[in-house]
């Protein structure tokens, strides 16, 4: 029979990996939201938050004194090192590459909605793709978590000067096209209804009339299926690209309103199938660019959800 001093480290035991635990799941929101906004990838962001838990299990927490700190520094370090691996990658990708879209497990508070809208939409991740990994690790840190900098020094092993220059260029970087309207939730919502309609109504003119003059659409075939090597340029040419799915597939062609990136989007289904996932960016009156996921590789989240 075990003594009293042996039921006491067990159950000493037991309370340490039941506050490990929680450390974690406390923590893992922010640890899949940096993994993500880092590589683009909805299944390569949990494979790393997966990874950290692996890590953090096997570590030995005596000396921890902040398990967040501790898992932000090992997720962010991680993440740095896989997207330079990512970008090798890239470098080879056929066509052109965008970001894998995030839809919520569940519904989504209209506080965390709106937190999420701007530095999580699929046209920022795009935009983060010109940052160095470790500018960007340092830009997200700063900007969109709220991080010190020496909280952002310790993180990526650099001095506190290192890290305010790698975020003061890479807003430079960023804002090198100058500032994006802002446009509420409502506004773009609304706008994206009367797009759907008119893309389930074949109404070319109704397309046409939704679309900046100088619109763009990027799409992301990943070598898998049909796609533009080059963004399609002008509001007669991306209506004419809906309308004529409209009239090749009839009533075969389905459009659903959903949250993609905390922002009203559309999927697209032919023949019962999930065909693309389409994130609008608009000022508010038109839409101004159109980014199309069509890698069955970045739509099957999507497809199973």
């Amino acid at each position: 029979m075990r003594g009293p001093a042996a039921r006491v480290s067990a159950c000493t035991m037991a309370a340490a990996m039941t506050d490990s635990i929680d450390d974690f799941t406390r923590a893992r929101p922010r640890l899949h939201g940096i993994a993500y906004r880092m590589l683009g990838s909805v299944a390569e962001a949990e494979d790393l938050v997966q990874d950290i838990w692996i890590r953090w299990n096997a570590a030995v927490h005596d000396g921890v004194e902040n398990p967040e700190a501790w898992l932000v520094t090992a997720t962010t370090r991680l993440a740095v090192d896989r997207l330079r691996s990512a970008r090798v990658r890239r470098n080879h990708y056929e066509g052109i590459w965008l970001p894998e879209p995030w839809m919520e497990q569940g519904p989504a508070t209209p506080e965390q909605t709106s937190a999420l809208a701007d530095d999580v939409s699929l046209a920022f991740l795009v935009l983060l793709e010109r940052l160095a990994p470790e500018a960007r690790a340092a830009f997200l840190l700063r900007e969109v978590f709220d991080a010190d900098y020496a909280d952002i020094a310790q993180t990526l092993d650099k001095s506190e000067a290192a890290c305010r220059q790698m975020v003061s260029r890479a807003k430079a970087a960023l804002g090198a096209e100058g500032p994006r309207p802002a446009v509420s939730r409502a506004e773009h919502s609304a706008l994206m209804r009367r797009f759907a309609q008119a893309l389930a109504a074949g109404d070319f003119a109704g397309l046409q009339a939704l679309l900046a003059d100088d619109a763009q659409l990027i799409s992301d075939g990943g070598g898998k299926v049909k796609s533009f090597l080059a963004p399609l340029l002008g509001s007669r040419r991306i209506a004419q690209l809906f309308y004529a799915a409209h009239l090749r597939h009839g009533d075969g062609v389905r459009s659903e309103l959903v949250e993609l990136n905390g922002r009203t989007a559309i999927l697209r289904f032919i023949g019962g199938v999930l065909e693309s996932a389409q994130s609008y960016q608009t000022d508010g009156r038109f839409i101004t660019q159109v980014l199309v996921q069509r890698n069955p590789d970045k739509l099957a989240l999507i497809a199973a959800r």
